[in-house]
């Protein structure tokens, strides 16, 4: 009785809410998921281990004997299925107070030991007084799956594996766990932002807290944090800081398309499905048009034919529909399409998946690489003929141009008035400006004739610069070749004011050197003339010549007065094989200082075409029909040879770095040639559809143009790079059109401005057009 009243007066003192406390009404609604609506009868009914487990080790005979009543009183005191929680409290309460010792399970006490180091003892462990802890049995793996699935409560069990026990959890530790879990407090009477509580008094305060200053950094923006937006965002430019790619959606797909892609990622044979059957057109309709029904003539013409070739259908025209008879060969056509289906191989041929767009080269946009020539903004009117070439100052003020009603002119380029005009009473081929800003020479190609005409532009000492150099001396030298007939002559132009350069041929191309005391002339000649050129001034001279023109060479037979017989053989595309005229006159060098004439000591292997020179170096290009040949001419020696590919080449032009050129011809097509890469072209363009008449690079710009015969000029972006591992980048910019085409001409010479990205085009419609960015 003494163990009973202890045990009630306890029981009354202890209230289950103080013990455990009661969540609010948030907290149950929201952990009402780790509840079970089973529990809540079964509640009362708790294992002897959770007794055992807040019972005292020391217990006395009087809690021994009344053990058993005690749990019975409490079991009758839990009546509410709602007060499930509070009972279970007061039973634990109860078993501390009033079990026995027996029902104690023993609690392990080994330590912070390695389980593992007992695997093979029958113990696990020892308990306080120092006694073994045997081992409990085992079930059985499906046993144990079994009874889980029959106990509504398995999912509140958990094992403890240092104790070898099966610990069943609590609504109030379920709600700890779901708490933790959901990152918030374990108790739900703990606010975690309480209110702020200032124990300060600010009414009666006479002195600050403290008299420092306001820092600048709560009203000024941080400097060191604009410069860590700056970091991330360029870090963010260049990709160093990937973000996370938005998943893929499935779009929609075709439901009964066929599916053999998704059969060849199998690992098992890939499916190959059967070829599908054509659809029956019209001459396949029950009343097909006229036109598809063949005559009776045609019919027994298939009789005669072979089966194979024979059409398998006939199409026949019924009025209607209940007309229309059953298919005679139907069993017939299911049977070989089966056949076909099961005897017939079939093999997959696997074709590349590649994008067209991937192949194309990503360029970069035209708005990114201006400015260019777009529009025509001034026409330059005056000539009476076609314009055949136009020539650009050094300071881009004046423009000089040339026609093939023989007259030269010069232009102010920024208003179009012509300034002055000049006679030369015979078709102009070529002009050209002398580059130094202070010498205002014009080089003119009239025929077999060079002119050097003063344009009487600067002040009065570089006029007098431009009268010394432009004074000869009629008793110097003609040529310093040394050889009998003369080359070139130097002869005072009175009508002109100018010298006079007479060739021995008709002269189609002036260059300067950009120091502007050398210029270069081209006299492209036929072979016929180099043949009869020897034969006159030759040891073979005054005797009988015949001349046998050939598909591949031509040969000269000298019949000499002795009855000697000798044989001169000549390329079509070169001179003459023979050593007496490996010295080359096509090509000329002009120095203007000393009147002097000189002649490359190299042999051309072809027709001369273009030449020019190099824009830093003392190198010099020579353009041959199939070739270009570059020539040192300090060391006199050959040091490079391009072979362009092309028909007929027809002009060229050096980039401004000396390292890359650009060779059109009149086939239309245009090769860039990287000298430092091969000698073979880096691209080939092909732009126009006709003759390219000129191409020419910008001096500071990275642009570059061609003009043709189609009454268009191509403007392109051609940047060259100084790293030789990147190569250049060739963008095509504009189509420049306005010209007219006139007796099957049409753009003859485009030139760049020397310091503004303009073009400058002059055509066979008697006009020169200015296209402005």
């Amino acid at each position: 009785m003494t163990g009973k009243k202890k045990a009630t007066k306890q029981n009354n003192h202890e209230d289950p809410s103080e013990k455990f406390p009661s969540p609010t009404a948030s907290d149950s609604d929201s952990d009402s998921d780790y509840q079970d609506s089973s529990t809540d009868d079964d509640d009362s009914s708790f294992s002897p281990d959770s007794q055992s487990e807040s019972e005292p080790e020391n217990g006395s005979p009087e809690n021994d004997v009344s053990g058993d009543s005690e749990a019975g009183a409490s079991k009758d005191e839990v009546h509410d299925e709602d007060g499930g929680n509070e009972s279970s409290d007061l039973h634990q309460g109860g078993a501390e107070s009033d079990s026995s010792e027996d029902e104690v399970a023993p609690r392990n006490t080994v330590g912070d030991v390695p389980l593992k180091w007992y695997d093979d003892e029958p113990h696990i462990g020892y308990d306080i007084k120092g006694k073994k802890i045997k081992k409990k049995e085992k079930q059985d793996k499906l046993d144990s799956f079994l009874a889980n699935v029959d106990d509504s409560k398995s999912w509140r069990k958990v094992y403890d594996e240092y104790n070898d026990e099966v610990v069943e959890l609590t609504k109030d530790e379920i709600k700890l766990i779901g708490r933790l879990i959901k990152n918030r407090a374990p108790h739900a009477d703990f606010d975690p932002y309480p209110d702020y509580v200032d124990w300060f008094k600010w009414e009666d305060a006479k002195h600050p807290l403290s008299n420092a200053p306001e820092p600048k950094r709560r009203f000024i923006p941080s400097k060191w944090e604009d410069k860590r937006v700056v970091q991330l965002v360029r870090a963010i430019r260049k990709g160093l800081i990937p973000f996370n790619k938005p998943k893929e959606e499935d779009g929609p797909y075709l439901l009964w398309g066929d599916d053999s892609g998704s059969t060849e990622k199998a690992n098992h044979l890939a499916y190959i499905p059967a070829p599908k059957r054509r659809l029956p057109g019209n001459d396949e309709s029950y009343n097909p048009p006229l036109e598809y029904i063949p005559t009776q003539e045609e019919i027994n013409s298939y009789q005669l034919m072979y089966e194979e070739d024979r059409p398998k259908f006939i199409p026949k025209r019924f009025t209607s529909m209940r007309s229309i008879p059953a298919y005679e060969n139907a069993m017939k056509d299911c049977f070989e399409r089966c056949l076909d289906l099961y005897l017939c191989p079939r093999v997959r041929k696997k074709r590349l998946n590649i994008d067209p767009e991937s192949l194309k080269p990503k360029l970069p946009s035209r708005k990114e690489l201006k400015p260019y020539p777009i529009t025509c903004y001034i026409e330059y009117k005056g000539h009476e003929d076609a314009v055949t070439s136009i020539s650009i100052e050094a300071s881009g003020q004046w423009m000089a141009s040339g026609s093939s009603d023989g007259t030269v002119r010069i232009w102010e380029v920024e208003t179009g008035r012509c300034l002055r005009q000049w006679e030369v009473g015979e078709a102009v081929s070529c002009i050209a400006w002398n580059p130094l800003p202070d010498i205002h020479i014009l080089a003119v190609s009239v025929g077999q004739d060079v002119l050097l005409l003063n344009t009487c532009l600067g002040d009065e000492e570089e006029q007098k610069r431009i009268k010394d150099l432009l004074w000869v001396d009629p008793s110097t030298a003609s040529d310093d070749s040394g050889n009998k007939a003369p080359s070139v002559s130097w002869l005072k132009d009175d009508k002109h004011e100018g010298l006079r350069l007479r060739h021995f041929k008709t002269v189609t191309t002036v260059e300067w050197h950009r120091k502007g005391d050398y210029f270069s002339t081209v006299m492209p000649a036929d072979i016929l003339f180099e043949c009869y050129k020897y034969m006159i001034h030759g040891p073979y001279r005054k005797q009988t010549v015949k001349l046998v023109v050939d598909y591949i060479f031509v040969s000269c037979f000298v019949i000499g007065l002795n009855g000697t017989r000798g044989i001169k053989c000549y390329t079509r595309t070169g001179f003459s094989l023979t050593s007496s005229l490996r010295e080359s006159r096509a090509v000329l060098i002009h120095q203007l200082s000393k009147k002097l004439t000189q002649k490359l000591p190299f042999k051309l292997h072809g027709l001369a075409v273009r030449s020019t020179f190099h824009p830093s170096r003392s190198i010099f290009f020579v353009c041959t029909k199939k070739s270009v040949r570059v020539y040192d001419l300090l060391k006199t020696k050959v040091i490079k040879k391009l072979d362009t590919g092309l028909r007929e080449a027809s002009s060229i032009a050096v980039h401004p770095g000396g390292d890359n050129l650009i060779v059109g011809s009149k086939e239309g097509k245009m090769c860039w040639f990287d000298m430092d890469l091969s000698s073979k072209p880096y691209k080939i363009l092909k732009c126009h559809p006709k003759d390219i008449n000129n191409v020419v690079f910008h001096r500071s710009y990275p642009l570059f143009a061609s003009c043709s015969d189609d009454c268009t000029a191509y403007v392109f972006h051609g940047m060259v790079y100084s790293d030789l591992n990147q190569n250049p980048l060739i963008v095509p910019l504009e189509i420049l059109r306005g010209h007219t085409s006139s007796n099957g001409r049409g753009i003859l010479d485009c030139k760049f401005h020397p310091r503004q990205p303009w073009l400058f085009t002059a055509g066979a419609d008697k006009l020169i057009k200015l296209y402005c960015h």
